[in-house]
C-alpha cells in the first residue's frame, strides 16, 4: 500500500486531498496506523452510534494533537478506508478536548465536500447549513468520545476562508510555499 500519510495535501488544481479512514455508517473508529501502513480499528463507538459521514484526514498536515488535520466529508454517499477524495473546504467545527497530562488542546474538524458531489454544488459554506445540522454534528463528536475521557467542547463554526487558513497554518514544512 502506498504511504497515504506522505501524499501532498492538495492536488495540482489546489483541491484538498482527504484520505478516508472511517466510512459513513461505521460503528467503529478506523485509523491509519503509520507504522503498519494499514488501517486498524481504534475503538468501537458507544452502542447505537455510527459515523454520519465519511471521516478522514488531510495528508501533509499536522494538528495540535500531532495527527494530520481531521476532515468530515459532508455528502450523501459512503466510501471506504483508503479512498482519497478531492474536496473543497466548507468550514471548521472548532473544538477543544482534554489533553493527556492535563490542560486542553484544540482538535478542530474541517468540514469538506468532494469536488465531484453534484448534489452539493450549491453548498458554499458550513455557515449556511441549518442550525439542526450543526447541532447534530456537534452532538455526534461529543457523544462519540464521551466514554474516552476526551471531554470535547465545541467552540463554534467558521466558514471556508477560515478552513483554508487552518490548512495553511498546519502544513508540514515541505508543503509550504517558499
Amino acid at each position: 500500500m502506498a504511504n497515504l500519510l506522505k501524499l501532498p495535501p492538495r492536488s495540482e488544481e489546489r483541491e484538498l486531498h482527504v484520505v478516508i479512514e472511517t466510512p459513513r455508517g461505521s460503528a467503529v473508529k478506523v485509523r491509519l496506523d503509520p507504522d503498519l501502513r494499514a488501517f486498524t480499528i481504534q475503538r468501537p463507538l458507544p452502542e447505537g452510534m455510527v459515523y454520519p459521514f465519511d471521516f478522514g484526514f488531510i495528508p501533509g498536515t499536522r494538528a495540535a494533537d500531532g495527527d494530520p488535520l481531521d476532515a468530515l466529508v459532508y455528502w450523501d454517499v459512503t466510501t471506504w478506508p483508503g479512498i482519497v477524495l478531492r474536496c473543497r473546504a466548507l468550514g471548521i467545527l472548532q473544538a477543544d478536548q482534554a489533553k493527556e497530562g492535563g490542560g486542553r488542546q484544540r482538535n478542530d474538524r474541517l468540514l469538506v465536500v468532494p469536488t465531484k458531489a453534484p448534489r452539493a454544488d450549491e453548498l458554499v459554506s458550513a455557515l449556511d447549513l441549518p442550525p439542526r445540522v450543526h447541532k447534530e454534528m456537534e452532538s455526534f463528536f461529543i457523544a462519540s468520545t464521551a466514554l474516552e475521557g476526551k471531554d470535547v467542547h465545541v467552540l463554534g463554526w467558521k466558514g471556508p476562508k477560515d478552513a483554508e487558513q487552518l490548512v495553511s497554518r498546519h502544513l508540514l514544512r515541505r508543503y509550504r510555499r517558499r
